[in-house]
């Protein structure tokens, strides 16, 4: 089932929580809404489910308008961040829950149920936990409970709300895997809630960044990574240095003109204040030889973990840079134990690849 979302407005008292959201989600598509908290997409998805009214603007499921239809007619499986099993009913009676609720007419028969359920808690690989109660799983075993519980009345849309938010990060990490598995056999049409940036460029087909209650961005997790459409989504795609400095003609100077970066895309900006964001593995680091053009600094910290060092510097040149400005690199921990490198070591920097956005522009 395909979704069209239409020029959704939702407001609580003076705080706008969507201003004017569209969006279109293909049928079997997994889809990850992304954003810091209170930028809207719970919001949202509670719109799609029926569970909250938008002021204006529509929702329809394949191009049915079920703007003002009840959450109970929508046919939309939903699953929160605190499983919401209930406690007094073993595994098997919480997956059967919703088949049991049907109306009598189309409440299909116990023997039904039965193989119904036995198949879905197969399908979540939990059939040997049927008689347990939810007091006694652990919280991954008790997400894809409630995961089973959603699919049992055989929805055509599944909304997940921060579905493995409270779960610790190695239990997260299986479960991102197993939902992608699962999604990949079912095909049903799916929206995740996370603020967790890895959690929806691992596991969505496309990211819908949202910022203060819009879309900020959408596209594969490739897309958003590669081509960040603002300095919002690149800051918050994963760990990022921002430099100030000014572009003009096809390049930008930061650091004073300690380095020189080609910004081809900026051609025609004649000397505009811009930022450059660059990512801590796309900074290049060695010893500073007098002369070297870079960006002189001091190594402050160093934090090895596994194969990769992650390294902190304050910039030599304070005057040049940003007050409090903290540089991060990161190199491969073999590369960093050849070099061997100290801290407080003066080592110099260069940006191999970053993205320039231009404040403004006189053209």
């Amino acid at each position: 089932m395909s979704i069209e979302i239409r020029n959704i407005h939702k407001q609580f008292g003076d705080f706008h929580a969507l201003r004017d959201v569209s969006l279109d989600i293909d049928s079997g598509e997994l889809v990850a809404l992304l954003g810091p908290s209170g930028c809207g997409k719970t919001t949202l998805l509670r719109i799609i489910a029926g569970l909250e009214t938008a002021d204006t603007g529509t929702i329809s499921f394949s191009g049915e308008d079920t703007t003002h239809v009840h959450v109970r007619e929508r046919q939309v499986g939903f699953v929160f961040q605190h499983y919401a099993l209930f406690r007094h009913m073993t595994v098997f009676e919480n997956v059967a829950f919703g088949l049991r609720m049907k109306p009598r007419n189309v409440r299909p028969s116990e023997k039904v149920i039965q193989q119904k359920v036995h198949d879905l808690l197969g399908l979540v690989q939990l059939d040997w936990l049927a008689d347990r109660y939810p007091s006694q799983l652990s919280g991954g075993q008790r997400q894809r409970i409630a995961l089973a519980r959603a699919l049992a009345v055989e929805p055509k849309v599944l909304l997940l709300d921060e579905p493995f938010g409270a779960l610790d990060a190695k239990v997260r990490k299986e479960l991102r895997r197993w939902l992608r598995r699962l999604h990949d056999d079912l095909h049903v049409t799916s929206i995740f809630v996370t603020h967790d940036q890895e959690e929806a460029l691992e596991v969505a087909d496309r990211v819908v960044l949202m910022n203060t209650g819009s879309v900020a961005q959408i596209g594969s997790p490739q897309e958003v990574w590669d081509h960040p459409a603002s300095p919002f989504v690149y800051g918050f795609l994963g760990d990022v240095n921002l430099f100030h400095g000014r572009a003009h003609e096809g390049e930008m100077l930061i650091g004073g003109d300690a380095v020189s970066l080609n910004s081809p895309e900026h051609q025609l900006v004649q000397d505009s204040k811009a930022f450059a964001y660059v990512r801590p593995h796309d900074i290049d680091v060695k010893r500073y030889k007098s002369g070297d053009s870079g960006i002189k600094a001091k190594l402050t910290r160093a934090i090895v973990v596994g194969p990769v060092a992650r390294l902190e510097f304050e910039p030599v040149n304070h005057h040049d840079f940003a007050k409090d400005t903290v540089i991060e690199a990161q190199l491969s921990a073999h590369l960093f134990a050849e070099q061997q490198y100290k801290e407080g070591e003066t080592l110099v920097l260069t940006p191999r690849k970053a993205r320039i956005f231009v404040e403004s522009q006189s053209l």
